[in-house]
């Protein structure tokens, strides 16, 4: 399964730890941070569209 997380802020510890443990070996995981100021939006659609769950961090 492949999971997307996406990023408001930058992650604090508890985030951090939270985003590896639902990453599993088995598993394919991508993080998007929206806290940085390059951020390419066609790209962020895409990946949405082709992952199968999406995860909201704010």
């Amino acid at each position: 399964m492949k999971i997307l997380h996406i990023l408001k802020n930058e992650p604090d510890d508890t985030v951090q730890r939270l985003i590896d443990a639902m990453s599993d070996e088995e598993d394919e995981s991508s993080v998007e941070p929206l806290f940085k100021k390059d951020i390419h939006w066609e790209r962020l659609v895409d990946d949405i569209f082709s992952h199968d769950k999406i995860i909201c961090w704010w």
